[in-house]
């Protein structure tokens, strides 16, 4: 490894623990997976502790407060939209800086100047933060399995459905991750990529939904393939191998957009103009 890599990878580290991002990002992970199905069981305690006012008012919400608390699968399920919905948004926000934000503020042109090259430069992102996402969006999604055993009445889970379930969640925010990463480094407007990441991550399962679209082999709707994952009594062998297929699909498209990155950083070149200087 050079010492522009070995720099590089330092430099990347100061800043994502030194600005506790690290730290921020762990707690809304693991918190938000923990905290979800903590949220279904005391609304269903709730209800059901004021199910006579309901009955006053002529609703019936026996049905519902069984239905939420009925098994584990639902409280996984909702650690799992978590994980991959309200935890990947702050993530990708919170990345910003990293994703090209050091353009904006034209902190990189010394480096560049002093001879840092492209590959030192994008390849400690593309190692870093995707795989930080994956181990604790992975690890939340775990940690939440004895939580929902616990608070919820049928233990439907298995142990291969919830590893299958947390592969497949972790694989997805980490996804999302380096498609900003490549956005934001190859544009220099980590905003821009932040909302578009977003934005396809809201609207794509909405997409699929409405045009009753297969789940299976897309890495764009991992968080639905978890779901499935995690409902299921049993994992057969074609059921494990299309969801690693469908793993595979992202891993190769995050391999492309870093070769992207790298492409698009060696391509372009940082505009220097200006007379304010950030470093």
């Amino acid at each position: 490894m050079s010492i522009q890599v070995k720099a590089s990878f330092k430099k990347e580290f100061l800043a994502f623990f030194r600005t506790h991002t690290f730290l921020i990002i762990t707690c809304v992970i693991i918190g938000l997976a923990i905290f979800s199905p903590l949220l279904i069981a005391g609304m269903s305690a709730f209800m059901d502790a004021f199910s006579d006012v309901y009955d006053e008012m002529g609703m019936d919400v026996t049905d519902m407060t069984d239905f939420l608390v009925s098994s584990a699968s639902t409280g996984m399920i909702f650690s799992i939209e978590a994980v991959t919905g309200t935890s990947l948004i702050v993530v990708l926000l919170l990345l910003n800086k990293v994703a090209g934000g050091e353009q904006k503020k034209r902190a990189n042109i010394i480096p560049m100047s002093a001879g840092l090259c492209s590959f030192a430069y994008i390849f400690p992102k593309f190692i870093i933060y995707p795989l930080t996402a994956f181990i604790l969006s992975f690890g939340a999604v775990v940690a939440s399995w004895p939580l929902c055993v616990w608070l919820f009445e049928a233990n439907d889970v298995t142990i291969g459905g919830v590893m299958l379930a947390a592969a497949l969640s972790a694989t997805g925010v980490m996804l999302f991750v380096c498609c900003h990463l490549a956005l934001g480094t190859a544009t220099g407007r980590a905003g821009m990529s932040a909302a578009i990441c977003i934005g396809v991550s809201l609207l794509l399962p909405v997409v699929f939904a409405s045009v009753s679209l297969d789940y299976m082999f897309n890495p764009f709707a991992m968080g639905s393939l978890a779901s499935t994952a995690v409902m299921s009594i049993e994992i057969t062998n074609s059921f494990l191998a299309d969801n690693l297929i469908s793993i595979a699909f992202a891993i190769g498209i995050m391999i492309i957009t870093y070769l992207v990155a790298l492409f698009a950083q060696n391509a372009r070149r940082i505009d220097n103009s200006g007379d304010e200087v950030e470093l």
